[in-house]
This record gives structure tokens, C-alpha cells and sequence, in this order.
């Protein structure tokens, strides 16, 4: 498949079994905590259809101008593969294997890992990646230590950022989802945290506060719930 842009030609191939891909290691210690919390909410909550795919750290590629480029997104949401999930384990193809994410985003780190990169010749930035090449609806960049989120949405072609509601949420309507940021604990980390809620201002709720909530609400029946 081949899409072209202004200078740039791109071809949705799948990335061939021996390219080396970048074997570092992540350089946000709250990263896979935070992609976890995102991706438990969405399935409790019927939100990741069978063939959806949430990917953490999971290598996204296209070919510009027949050089391969492959990005790791800190998050992702992509709602429809037409593939295999073995066909996946070790990148995934938008165009070619399915649908384009409809939402990326990066935890920024101490490090400057180029989250604003709009660099264009190769290996293109991440944010000029995800723009021009994916064209992925929603960018998201995210300060897990002072709880700042950026809200960027692809208009004309172009990323926008994007003014929050009054409860300082974003709606992702592929999603059918608002987020924002929640302040709290969860596996020992406290601190801020990209959180769910439905179109009517509720909680996604994860599996141990859903575990709680009803060992209430037994409780407060007479029940005593079995530990």
C-alpha cells in the first residue's frame, strides 16, 4: 500500500524479520505502571473489542521513501486489526494489518526522548511520525510528576492542541471516552494518573476499586464478603 505526502512517500509494508529493532530500555519508571492502569479500566469496561489492540512500548512502523521507521508510543489504542494477533507479536503496520491508532501518547521522562520532534528526514521525530506519517487523530503528552497533560487532535492536517471541558477532561469520541487526570494510589505509586470516564462524568473503574466498591456495598447489606 503507498500514500504519499508533500516530499514524502510512504508504503505501509510489514517490517522484515531481521531488521534490528532498538532494544532500550524505558526510560520512565512509571511507564508501564501508567499503560497498565489505562488499558485495565477500558477492559473492565467492555471497551477493548476482540480485534482492538492496546500497545505499551510496542513498535508502530511505516516505510518513508523505502526506509523503514519504526516508533514506540508510551500508549496506544488502535480499534480494529484484520490480522492475526500472532501476525502482530512483534511490530504492527497501520493500512496493512488494520486500522490507524486513534490515540497515541508519551510520559515524558528527566530525559529528552523528542516527544515534540517534528524533525522530518530520517529517522523522522516522533511527533512528525505520528502527524504526517500515521496521522493519528489523537497525540497525547502526559507529566506523570506534575500531572500536565497536552491534548493535541489532527485538524486540516495539522496537530491543534486542545482546550480541556470544565471537569478538565478531553472527549475521544473513537473511544466514546473522556480523559483527564486523577490524583490517588495504585500498586504502590502515588501520584497522578491518566484516568477514563464515561460520557456521564463516571469513573472507569479499575478491578480492585470495583472489588472494593462491591465489599461495600455488601457490607452496608449486612453481608460480610469472604476475603
Amino acid at each position: 500500500m503507498l500514500t504519499s505526502i508533500t516530499n514524502y512517500e510512504i508504503t505501509w509494508e510489514k517490517l522484515p524479520d531481521d531488521f534490528v529493532l532498538d532494544d532500550e530500555p524505558v526510560d520512565n519508571i512509571n511507564q508501564p505502571s501508567l499503560a497498565a492502569a489505562l488499558t485495565e479500566s477500558l477492559e473492565i469496561a467492555g471497551k477493548v473489542p476482540p480485534n482492538a489492540l492496546t500497545t505499551t512500548n510496542y513498535g508502530i512502523c511505516a516505510a518513508v521513501n523505502q526506509k523503514f521507521v519504526v516508533k514506540a508510543p508510551d500508549w496506544a489504542y488502535i480499534p480494529a486489526i484484520r490480522v492475526p494477533r500472532e501476525e502482530v507479536k512483534r511490530t504492527y503496520t497501520p493500512q496493512l494489518q488494520g486500522e490507524v491508532p486513534v490515540i497515541v501518547m508519551e510520559f515524558l521522562s528527566d530525559t529528552e526522548g523528542g516527544e515534540y520532534s517534528i524533525k522530518p528526514t530520517y529517522p523522522p521525530g516522533k511527533w512528525f511520525f505520528y502527524e504526517q506519517v500515521l496521522r493519528v487523530t489523537h497525540y497525547i503528552i502526559f507529566e506523570p510528576d506534575t500531572g500536565e497533560i497536552e491534548a493535541y487532535q489532527l485538524d486540516d492536517g495539522r496537530y491543534q492542541i486542545r482546550t480541556p471541558d470544565e471537569n478538565n477532561r478531553y472527549w475521544i469520541a473513537q473511544i466514546g471516552l473522556f480523559l483527564g487526570v486523577w490524583q490517588g494510589t495504585r500498586e504502590n505509586r502515588t501520584g497522578y494518573w491518566l484516568r477514563w470516564w464515561d460520557e456521564n462524568g463516571r469513573l472507569l473503574l479499575w478491578g480492585l476499586e470495583k472489588a472494593e466498591r462491591l465489599a461495600a456495598q455488601l457490607r452496608a447489606a449486612g453481608i460480610e464478603p469472604e476475603v
